[in-house]
């Protein structure tokens, strides 16, 4: 059967034949593939930069230094190599709790800084709140009756009295003696206080006459902290008597007693922070060497 021209035979110049035109059939065949080819090739190259083109993309938007990067983005794989493995480890420096001041003035084991009238009455005036009064003696013996009068004598050496250091502060026509007595424990000293003995002997000196307190009535007043009981006794320069009205005298004698208490603790305070800080070097040098 014959379809004329136009059929799917027609060969090259539009000739009709019954018979096809093998040689340009093939010739079509192979150029046809040719192209074929062509398009793959530029198809995959295509896809190749698209793909280059995502991924320096995504590099972008995963730096935290360019605009509208993602800060939760995963690190790439070098960024992951420079992370270290391990969680920083830092010494332990375990140091025991700091010392309890009162235990330096409680026990004499622990209380083994000097004790001299230039360490317990170191300042050269007694400051107190608005208060302040010039130092004009001081004094210390091993012999604690020797430094006091009356029923003093007695409380002291029954109880076992070690040391009795005292300073004497004059201003406005008033002056204190200021005693503070070492016992071996607080109770002795708390024995002392209870007694109620208050007798010191005054400490003249520096403007205040020797009669000072001597025949003429005066202040007086004893308390205890830790293994030290103090004592004061307060009154005028020109032998007047205090009488129970009077302000000065209560004021100095009040003063005085203020600051026996704080050089006292004090005291304390010192030391417990001296080993305290000798805990914490202890504890470094340790910490360095584990």
């Amino acid at each position: 059967m014959s379809f004329g021209q136009g059929g799917p035979f027609n060969g090259p110049g539009g000739s009709s034949s019954s018979t096809p035109d093998w040689g340009a059939l093939a010739a079509e065949s192979e150029a046809q593939a040719r192209r074929k080819r062509r398009l793959w090739i530029g198809g995959g190259a295509l896809a190749a930069l698209a793909v280059a083109g995502i991924v320096t993309v995504a590099v972008m938007a995963g730096g935290s230094g360019s605009p509208g990067g993602n800060p939760t983005a995963a690190p790439t794989a070098s960024d992951q190599a420079a992370v270290p493995d391990d969680k920083p480890s830092f010494p332990d420096v375990s140091v025991p709790p700091p010392p309890n001041p009162r235990d330096f003035i409680s026990d004499p084991k622990k209380d083994k800084a000097p004790l001299t009238p230039a360490t317990l009455f170191a300042q050269k005036s007694m400051v107190v709140g608005e208060h302040s009064y010039p130092r004009t003696k001081t004094a210390t013996t091993t012999d604690c009756t020797a430094a006091a009068q009356g029923p003093l004598v007695s409380s002291l050496s029954h109880n076992g009295c070690k040391q009795l250091l005292r300073a004497t502060y004059a201003k406005g026509g008033v002056a204190v003696t200021v005693g503070i007595a070492v016992f071996d424990s607080p109770a002795k000293a708390a024995k002392v206080m209870n007694e109620n003995k208050a007798n010191l002997m005054p400490l003249p000196g520096g403007g205040v006459p020797a009669d000072f307190c001597q025949g003429t009535k005066c202040r007086m007043a004893t308390n205890a902290t830790g293994r030290y009981a103090y004592f004061t006794i307060a009154g005028y320069l020109n032998g007047k008597d205090v009488t129970a009205t009077e302000t000065k005298a209560r004021q100095i004698a009040q003063d005085g007693g203020s600051y026996a208490f704080s050089q006292i603790t004090q005291r304390g305070k010192d030391q417990a922070a001296k080993v305290a800080e000798q805990q914490l070097r202890e504890a470094q040098k340790k910490a360095g060497k584990s």
